[in-house]
Parts: C-alpha cells; sequence; structure tokens
C-alpha cells in the first residue's frame, strides 16, 4: 500500500460528513486529487440540479485530499484546517460531477514551509465537471496547516 493509498482510506472514514453526502475519493497524488459525486434525490435541489452544498462538500473533499497528498510524509502528525473557501457556481450541474483539486505549491515546498515555519498556509484550486467535461464550479480553498496540539 502506497502511503497515497494510506490517505485515501484514512480519507474515506475521517470526514464522516463527505462520507454521508457519496463523495468518493478516487486519486490521490503529490498535491493533486480526484474526486466525484453521483447525483440522487438526497444531493438534489429544487430544479433537480445538483445542491450548492453537495458541491462545496465534494470540493472541499477533494481539496483537503489534494493537501494531504502534498504533505504525505507527515500528514498524520499535522492539523490541517480549511480557513477560507470561495466558491463559482458557471453551470447549472446534473448528474454525476468529478472534482480536480491541485495544491499551489507542491509538497517538498509545503514541507520545507513548515520545516522552517512551524506551519503553512497556501491554496488548492478545485474544478469541478459534469459529465461532459465542461467546468460547473471553480472553487478555492486555503488550508492552514500545523503540528498536532
Amino acid at each position: 500500500m502506497t502511503p497515497f493509498d494510506m490517505i485515501k482510506s484514512h480519507l474515506d472514514t475521517a470526514v464522516p460528513f463527505a462520507n454521508h453526502v457519496g463523495v468518493k475519493l478516487l486519486e490521490i497524488a503529490d498535491g493533486t486529487a480526484i474526486a466525484e459525486l453521483d447525483q440522487r434525490d438526497e444531493v438534489s435541489n429544487h430544479i433537480q440540479s445538483m445542491h450548492a452544498g453537495a458541491m462545496f462538500t465534494l470540493g472541499e473533499a477533494a481539496s483537503g485530499a489534494a493537501m494531504a497528498g502534498a504533505l504525505a510524509p507527515v500528514i498524520l502528525n499535522m492539523r490541517p484546517v480549511a480557513a477560507v473557501a470561495s466558491i463559482a457556481f458557471k453551470k447549472v450541474a446534473k448528474g454525476k460531477l468529478t472534482a480536480h483539486a491541485k495544491t499551489s505549491q507542491d509538497g517538498a515546498a509545503l514541507m520545507a514551509a513548515i520545516s522552517a515555519e512551524g506551519k503553512v498556509a497556501f491554496d488548492v484550486q478545485v474544478d469541478i465537471r459534469d459529465s461532459s467535461g465542461d467546468t460547473v464550479v471553480e472553487m478555492t480553498v486555503n488550508w492552514y496547516v500545523s503540528a498536532n496540539r
């Protein structure tokens, strides 16, 4: 089992709300992640499209997985907190959505900052696409990561 597989397995149980909504983590690597969410009645809104809260949860979960992948060697000793998030809804979203997340810096740079400062703050960009590949949501999550307290 790779460190990324271990993180994926841990995140599947560590974030019960994302699990409750139905977010599935597909891939985690150094600073990247892909997650998906199938539309169903429980995550739909009054116009039969994906609910905004469900899309936020998908994007936040993907961003957290990318953050964890970037910090894989030290993540179990860290305290990550999503500090700020912005979201732009670009198109009505229906059906299966896939979130692609990428950290603003690679893992080596982030770990160097933690080593030097004891903490780091950085953005994760998330592009959520529908089954045709069209962007339906653009999201940025700023993560603040410090040592466990």
